[in-house]
């Protein structure tokens, strides 16, 4: 029964006794309360499974819990008692399905077997595992190019299914890896490299510890990496300044209580986590940086001994160029497009200045950006003046909010792949790998809706609700001859469907895969480059399950008849798939199934950890981003900047309830977090209905309905609400061009009336 909205501000701590009762209340509405703390126990642990959610690093030390509220919630309802049957399946028609919520959806439960879409009674009926592979050869064998079929894959893949899928698919003949990364952090992948000679962070957990300043920029911390928040407490409590640069200010960035200290928990304590908060306006942040640069400039002219001229002389080039592009720069233009006053910004450099190990991290409020990439480029810019690189404490770091996003693109989850790479693989398998580029997501999507795409295959996640452009997202999808997701749980993904469909049950990161070879473990990649060993620990879900290698080995069978590669063997065998990524990638992997015997894996090498830049120069890179614009300015006096947001009960497009607890929004998701002058000048009061429409030049009517206005500390022109709900919102051709990373962060809109 749906439930009334509520809206009530969260004056609490994060954490705390609120994230363990969030806790022990999922795994009782998942009825796994023996089970699933059970499992909670291997989470993350030597020997154990890694978390299904977040790409945060397990520390060096060995912790009794090393889990966070959203990570129990992420292994609750993938150990749920729920399950999505046949019977299901014959009681709903995937129209009336569609008519449901994604939370609905969600909470239904495990799939259990293979499926396939009946036309004639608009129903998903069972289909056996051979016959589903027969078809998807059928279709991809049946494809005029191989270009026509679209690859995707989610970060939930581990490294061993990746780099196979990786195989097949260049075997098959294209590079269309339209991916996960694509979505977030691929200005990461895509901007850094010039920069720094890697697509990565250059920092690990223990620089946490000797770090002497901390930057937190356009990142959510306390929802989408809590287990960071351990590591922010402990800086916070040696003294460290801690600066939040975020347009909304996040309870947890405020102050936070450990679940985990006896002390805090006892005695209801807490502690502050920022030193200091920027309330940035969206899109503000290039301003910022630009502004703490001028005063780095302006300070070491006046002083000098500001900037390290000895690294900079030795490993870098372009501060020239830099330095004649921020110095100009009008202080009234500064604060304009960031909504910061001058004295603010000053406080910040200060803070940098005086340190001489800084780390800045960073999440989706820097990527999701029409220069998003460039814009990681500024953030090098500022760390490179100070030499923070390649020494303890300092370094950026990219807070991947997706476990293993970053390994499946080492492995070679890539629609851009190297030379190195493509050379590589062209002699350990004994064929020649297509050379050109293929489609990132939003090419992808482009190329269904010209009907130069006809089969879409989905390694995991949710794509068809993550995409932008909702409406004509779900009709390029609909005009495929073939969709096949390969899924844990029922989503959107299943029901936009095209005229042959396939639902391919798989087994989860927490549950045992055994082969004929014995039980087999698979490998992850965090967030700060290191690989360790991941082996679950529950029964699987259902007996049809399968696991991932497996499925990609048997569709690899059925496409290519022809292939030599022994997929048959990897079937059995995941310690012959490493042995041929440490074949593929030396430089990187070289003896992996050795080193990966270490309980806590190994570190991947890093060049920057090094002051080695694997650039064309050799050398670390300043680059140039002209103006203050991170985003194309909009001539419309109404417009707002949106910026899509996840809410506390969320992974990615995963509802687990419709609350927003932080936040302070109950029983609802369709909200629009606004400026209280914002909302007055326009007429509106808090509570208030309105819709949203894009400002676009495509002349596209892009409109959602039926939005309350909620009050909330925003910068003036700049609004928040849910993703994906809003998705629709966000024209499909608004991406970074560098990286084809949509611009989520920064959608201009403007405000109607609700009819």
């Amino acid at each position: 029964m749906a439930q009334n909205p509520s809206y009530k501000p969260y004056k609490h701590a994060a954490g705390g006794w609120g994230a363990a009762a969030a806790t022990a209340k999922v795994l009782m509405q998942e009825s796994v309360i023996t089970k699933g703390s059970k499992a909670l126990l291997s989470m993350n642990q030597p020997g154990g499974f890694k978390c299904p959610s977040c790409a945060f690093p397990d520390p060096d030390c060995k912790k009794t819990l090393e889990f966070c509220e959203n990570g129990a919630k992420a292994l609750a309802h993938e150990a749920t008692k729920f399950r999505v049957t046949r019977e299901f399946f014959e009681q709903h028609s995937v129209t009336e399905l569609m008519e449901q919520s994604d939370f609905w959806l969600e909470k239904q439960g495990r799939l259990t077997e293979p499926m396939r879409y009946d036309a004639a009674t608009d129903r998903y009926v069972p289909v056996s595992w051979d016959e589903a592979f027969a078809l998807i050869g059928k279709h991809l064998r049946e494809l005029d190019s191989p270009h026509q079929a679209e690859f995707y894959t989610s970060g939930r893949t581990p490294n061993e299914a990746a780099f196979l899928y990786a195989v097949m698919i260049r075997q098959f003949g294209t590079n269309n890896f339209p991916d996960c990364s694509n979505m977030c952090h691929e200005p990461t992948s895509r901007g850094l490299p010039a920069s720094i000679g890697i697509g990565k962070g250059t920092v690990v957990l223990e620089d946490f510890e000797h770090t002497e300043a901390l930057f937190v920029i356009g990142q959510n911390t306390g929802t989408n990496s809590p287990r960071m928040m351990t590591n922010l407490v402990e800086a916070s409590k040696r003294g460290v300044p801690i600066i939040t640069i975020n347009p909304m200010p996040e309870r947890a960035l405020i102050k936070f209580a450990e679940p985990q200290d006896i002390i805090q928990m006892a005695t209801f304590g807490s502690t502050k986590i920022s030193s200091e908060f920027v309330h940035v306006k969206i899109g503000g942040d290039l301003a910022i940086l630009k502004g703490m640069m001028k005063i780095v400039f302006e300070r070491d002219d006046a002083e000098g001994g500001i900037i390290d001229w000895d690294f900079v002389n030795t490993h870098t080039d372009g501060i020239d160029a830099l330095r004649a592009d921020v110095e100009p720069l009008e202080w009234e233009a500064i604060e304009h497009h960031s909504g910061i006053s001058r004295e603010q910004i000053e406080r910040l450099a200060n803070v940098y200045i005086s340190s001489n190990a800084t780390m800045i991290c960073y999440g989706m409020g820097l990527t999701q950006h029409q220069q998003g990439s460039k814009l990681l480029q500024q953030v090098s810019n500022l760390l490179l003046l100070k030499g923070n690189y390649g020494k303890p404490g300092a370094g950026i770091s990219p807070i991947r909010g997706h476990s293993n996003v970053q390994g499946d693109r080492t492995v070679g989850i890539d629609e851009k792949p190297t030379e190195e790479y493509l050379d590589s693989l062209a002699k350990a398998f004994d064929f020649e790998p297509p050379r050109e580029h293929g489609h990132h997501t939003v090419e992808s999507v482009a190329a269904m809706m010209k009907g130069e795409a006809r089969v879409f295959i989905g390694m995991g996640g949710n794509f068809v609700r993550a995409i932008p452009d909702t409406e004509a997202s779900y009709k390029a999808m609909a005009s495929l001859d073939l969709t096949v997701n390969i899924s844990t749980k029922l989503n959107r993904g299943h029901l936009v469907h095209g005229k042959d469909s396939l639902i391919l049950p798989v087994v989860s990161r927490s549950e045992q895969i055994f082969t004929a070879k014995g039980e087999q473990f698979v490998t992850i990649e965090d967030s700060m480059s290191n690989v360790t060993a991941s082996k679950g620990v529950l029964a699987p879900a259902s007996d049809t399950l399968m696991p991932e290698t497996e499925i990609v080995c048997r569709m690899a069978m059925a496409a290519l008849p022809d292939s030599t590669t022994p997929w048959a063997d990897y079937i059995d065998d995941y310690g012959l798939i490493r042995d041929k990524i440490a074949e593929v990638y030396p430089a990187l992997y070289r003896d992996f199934n050795e080193k990966i015997k270490d309980p806590h894996g190994f570190h991947l090498y890093n060049g920057p950890r090094e002051r080695v830049w694997k650039t064309p120069n050799g050398k670390a890179n300043f680059l140039v981003l002209p103006g203050l614009e991170v985003n194309d300015p909009v001539d419309d006096a109404e417009m707002l900047r949106l910026s899509t947001i996840r809410s506390h009960d969320q992974f990615n497009t995963t509802i687990y309830s419709n609350n927003d607890r932080y936040r302070g929004v109950y029983n609802d998701r369709m909200v629009v977090f606004m400026n209280i002058d914002d909302i007055k000048e326009r007429g509106l009061t808090p509570g208030e209905k309105i819709s949203l429409k894009t400002i676009s030049s495509d002349a596209v009517d892009r409109e959602v309905t039926e939005l309350t206005v909620l009050e909330y500390a925003m910068p003036r022109g700049s609004i928040a609400g849910y993703y994906p709900e809003l998705n629709p919102l966000l024209p499909l051709d608004y991406y970074d061009r560098t990286s084809g990373t949509p611009a989520a962060k920064s959608i201009p809109v403007k405000i109607t009336r609700a009819a």
